[in-house]
């Protein structure tokens, strides 16, 4: 088998994340591994193995003519069998897969909106998926969504999963005090609800910081953070740090993990932070409570006043944080660990040959 995973932009998001671990670890367990990035690179091309073939194609506008004949041409040089679509490179796949019909499909299914399918579109989803052998989905909202929406009746719920990458061995020097750091690990996107964890984080009178980190698109949504952390006043203790490649190394320095989401799919965040001994609190929304499971905190979404009330309860018992942050880092590695899910994966991919 040679595979190819398909990503539209290495930012540093959970998609993109997956698309590279896997790509990585297919590589780690001696299979010819492949990776196309579709519209714009990013943080995540330096985690990417020496191993994988690498191929950017570079698209712009909506069909991006070229960099559909480019991978279409990679596809053919390098005799690719598995071609793995994540998230919205579903329709460039499609068309590789039209133009070379013995070529296998994957769609990857990454939607961080489960709460909202409703909502979702269907058009070229539906014309992508009847071409596809295989749909992977990442919760069970979604799995039910496409068995009953796209008629996609073989369509399988993968978890994700999170691993260590060389990036975490830099040295990073973070704001706050050790030993009372909060961490928000999500890029600043109106579905992961920063405010509903500003107001969460504004009512809590100690000496603890908070610090986000992902990337900053610079739009309306950006500029409400940031309005609101200086309209409070809370410049000293509120760090936005944006997209970084030093997670390990960031989240080995704090020591509460938070996710505020108003809607996910899984986050691989919530996985990193167990792969680091966090103690979490995450909102009640995707595939979040199966993961956390018993072994963290989890509150209903967009309310504030639930999520400070967990907040202040790991503040004020290092017992706990301690607890729960070993029996998460025990239950990820145990359920979410990089050998099962590749093991699961080549053996789907093996069953369409």
């Amino acid at each position: 088998m040679k595979i190819l995973q398909v990503i539209d932009s290495l930012d540093a998001g959970g998609a993109e994340r997956m698309a590279v671990s896997i790509a990585n670890e297919l590589a780690a367990h001696g299979y010819d591994s492949h990776l196309c990035v579709t519209r714009a690179e990013g943080l995540l091309k330096k985690t990417i193995d020496k191993k994988v073939g690498y191929l950017f194609l570079n698209r712009k506008g909506k069909l991006g003519i070229r960099g559909i004949y480019k991978l279409y041409k990679y596809v053919k040089k390098n005799d690719i069998t598995h071609i793995h679509a994540h998230a919205t490179s579903f329709f460039l796949a499609g068309l590789i897969k039209k133009a070379l019909p013995s070529l296998i499909y994957i769609w990857h299914d990454h939607y961080g909106n489960a709460e909202q399918l409703k909502d979702r579109s269907q058009g070229w989803i539906k014309w992508a998926s009847n071409l596809s052998s295989q749909n992977i989905v990442v919760n069970e909202l979604l799995l039910e969504w496409h068995k009953n929406i796209l008629g996609k009746n073989n369509a399988i719920y993968l978890k994700n999963f999170a691993q260590k990458t060389e990036s975490d061995t830099t040295e990073i020097s973070l704001p706050g005090k050790p030993g009372k750091r909060i961490v928000h690990l999500a890029n600043l996107r109106p579905q992961k609800d920063h405010l509903n964890l500003l107001q969460a984080f504004e009512k809590i009178e100690s000496d603890w910081d908070l610090i986000l980190v992902g990337k900053d698109f610079n739009d309306d949504y950006s500029e409400q953070i940031k309005n609101y952390i200086s309209s409070r006043k809370l410049e000293n203790r509120v760090h936005i740090l944006g997209a970084r490649n030093e997670i390990g190394c960031i989240l080995d320095q704090c020591d509460i993990g938070v996710l505020s989401s108003k809607s996910e799919g899984l986050p691989v965040a919530l996985l990193e932070y167990g792969l680091y001994k966090l103690p979490v609190i995450t909102t009640n929304v995707g595939a979040c409570e199966k993961v956390v499971n018993s072994y963290g905190k989890v509150v209903a979404a967009n309310q504030p006043l639930e999520l400070n009330n967990a907040i202040e309860e790991l503040i004020n018992s290092k017992e706990e944080r301690e607890q729960l942050g070993t029996t998460f880092n025990k239950h990820v590695l145990l359920n979410y660990g990089a050998t099962s899910y590749i093991n699961q994966l080549v053996n789907l991919y093996k069953s369409h040959v």
